[in-house]
């Protein structure tokens, strides 16, 4: 097993569909927490993060940590949606990251789809 095991739902995103992550770290040595970082294709638009592990997120953020203090048996959930209307198709890039003392420790990539 990794030490960073990484699922999103759905992966055919729409406009204002919540989009559900979840993020298991099986890490054996010490870790910060973990970073969840996108990407959109062709555009300047952002993920936005509206909560995890059941806790609303106040601010719109396009870059989310979660430390492992709040990360009940090493593991995390998280919510966020994108609400621009697209042109085109985008391909959308999640990457969750285990952080150690301000490294990146490991990686998962997930590509998504977004389109109207």
């Amino acid at each position: 097993m990794k030490d960073i095991e990484f699922n999103l739902e759905p992966k055919e995103i729409r406009p204002n569909l919540e989009i559900r992550g979840t993020i298991v770290v099986s890490y054996p040595g010490r870790y910060d927490g973990v970073v969840i970082n996108t990407q959109i294709s062709d555009s300047n638009e952002l993920v936005i993060y509206k909560s995890y592990n059941g806790k609303k997120i106040s601010q719109n953020v396009s870059r989310l940590f979660i430390n492992k203090d709040v990360m009940p048996e090493n593991k995390a959930e998280f919510t966020a949606l994108i609400q621009f209307e697209p042109k085109q198709i985008h391909e959308v890039k999640f990457r969750a990251s285990i952080i150690e003392q301000h490294k990146e420790i490991e990686s998962k990539i997930i590509f998504a789809t977004y389109r109207i």
